[in-house]
Formats: structure tokens, sequence, C-alpha cells
């Protein structure tokens, strides 16, 4: 096997034309020089130079291998020094998957922060909701998603091989036309709204919706359900029924003819960022979920 520093150091007797001047410019001793050449010329099994008196001339399988090594020499330079940008965040990229109304409270904070510390980071953004995204990561799709899980929820183990960066608790309020006849309640026991038309959000979080309201001795009539919490908002509004939404969902939106209620008992959702292993070593990734963590912070 043909190392880089035995290339190295053939490219410096080739160049100066000996041993020692290929030491000195290599800042190491002349023996040193000679026992790598050795070791080179045994890698490869025939002779890369002729040694005549103080003469020194590369064979034809060392003039071919000079050639090559010019090229190798260059390309290691390079990714040698890529590498470095990434390490130091001089360069880097990150792919990040998050649900929507993550996406539009946590990441924008975390992301315009990350490019003013580290500029020559670039970050992907795509949207998915988990188990989807999670999904991602794992078939690597992506280097960090943004998720959540509901407390006391089943499957708690199912993020068990992954490196969770716990950000927020998310609790769900209650959402009422403004006219409704709890609008104006400090809070609201579920099985109040057990009567009312129903507009459920995404599927995980409808799945958590009914789940719920059987708790509370009741099944919900779903009239309309729809993944876009504007438009949950809005059919609150126009007096279409009443929802349940996470607060993070609340401040991505800004709802109309609608009050929210605080929820009793109170239902939370853990917001979590989530990367592979190995990913939270690379620089990069371990600066996003720092900014993450920070924007959850405020």
């Amino acid at each position: 096997m043909i190392e880089a520093r035995h290339l190295r150091v053939l490219r410096a007797v080739a160049t100066t034309g000996s041993f020692s001047a290929a030491a000195r410019e290599l800042g190491c001793t002349q023996p040193a020089v000679s026992q790598q050449m050795k070791a080179l010329e045994t890698s490869v099994g025939t002779p890369l130079l002729i040694r005549s008196g103080r003469e020194m001339r590369l064979t034809q399988a060392g003039e071919a291998l000079v050639r090559h090594a010019v090229g190798i020499i260059a390309g290691l330079t390079a990714a040698e020094e890529e590498v470095a940008a990434i390490a130091g965040l001089r360069a880097g990229r990150v792919r990040l998957v998050s649900f929507p109304s993550g996406s539009s409270t946590l990441v924008p904070t975390a992301l315009a922060a990350l490019r003013d510390a580290h500029p020559g980071t670039r970050v992907f953004l795509e949207e998915a909701e988990p188990p989807r995204s999670v999904e991602m990561l794992r078939e690597g799709d992506c280097d960090v998603a943004l998720a959540f899980r509901y407390e006391g929820a089943a499957g708690a183990e199912e993020w068990d091989d992954l490196v969770v960066r716990p950000l927020l608790t998310d609790r769900l309020v209650a959402l009422v036309p403004e006219r409704h006849r709890l609008a104006r309640a400090e809070s609201v026991a579920i099985g109040e709204l057990a009567e009312e038309p129903w507009i459920a959000g995404c599927p995980r979080c409808r799945g958590q919706l009914v789940e719920v309201c059987e708790t509370a001795g009741f099944t919900p009539r779903i009239d309309f359900a729809t993944d876009d919490y504007p438009a949950v908002a809005g059919l609150v509004g126009a007096g279409l029924g009443v929802a349940v939404l996470p607060q993070l969902a609340i401040e991505s939106v800004r709802p109309r003819g609608v009050r929210t209620v605080a929820l009793e008992p109170a239902v939370r959702r853990e917001i979590v960022a989530l990367t592979l292993p190995d990913l939270a070593q690379v620089p990069a990734v371990t600066a996003t979920l720092e900014k993450l963590a920070r924007a959850a912070a405020r």
C-alpha cells in the first residue's frame, strides 16, 4: 500500500535531487528520508531511484509515480483544508427537518443565530411531522430532526438509539370562537366541550385529541381535519367548531375571532431535537443543536 507520506518524500527527492536536500526541505533527517524511500520501493515492488555516486535519478517507475504523486498530494491537501474548514465551522452543511409550528417559531431564530456565528455553515430545511421526520433521520435523509411526543404516550422508547436534545415543554390550549360561552373562562375541562363540533389537526395530534377526549368519557365529533394551523384557527374563528392546539402552534399564527383557554387537566408535548450519535460529533450539527436550544429558552 502506498502511503501519502512516502509520496511526499519521493516528490521532495525528485525535486531537490538528493536525500540530504529533501531532508532539509521536509524538516527531517537524511536517514529518515532514506528509510521512507526504501519502504516505498518495497510497497511498489520495484526500484524508484538509481543512485550513482552523488547523483540520483528516477527510474521509469519513479517518474510515473512522481507524476501521479503531484495530483494525489494536491488532492489530499485540498481535502485536508476542506475538512479543517468544516471542523472549524468555516464551512459545512446541516440538513434540518422540522414540523411546521417549529419551522415558524424555533427554527428562524436558531438559524439566524447560527448564520451570525458561523456564516460559512449552510442549512437546508425541509418540513415533516414525526414519525416521518424521525424515519428520515435514521434513513440518512437529514442530520437533525425537530420532533415532538406527548407526555404519557406509548412508544417513549422509540428514540433510544438517538441523541435527544430536549428543547421545551409545549402545553395544549383550547381554541374557541370569541363569542363562545367559554371564551372568557380562565380554564376549561375538555369534557365541557364534549357536545361541540371539532376541528382536528395533524394525524398525530388528531390521535392525541381522540385519546384525551375518550379518557374524559366522550368521542369527539370531528367535522373538519387539516394539517394547516391557520386553517384550524380560521375555522374556529368562523364559528364552525372548537379545537385543541399546542401553544407553539398558536404562536406561529395570528388567529382572528378566536379565544385561547387553558386546558385542564394539562396536556403537554415534549419538543426535542434529534440526531444520530455519530452526527452529534460533527461541529456544524453540534452548533445547530445549541442554537435550537437557545431559541427554545427565549
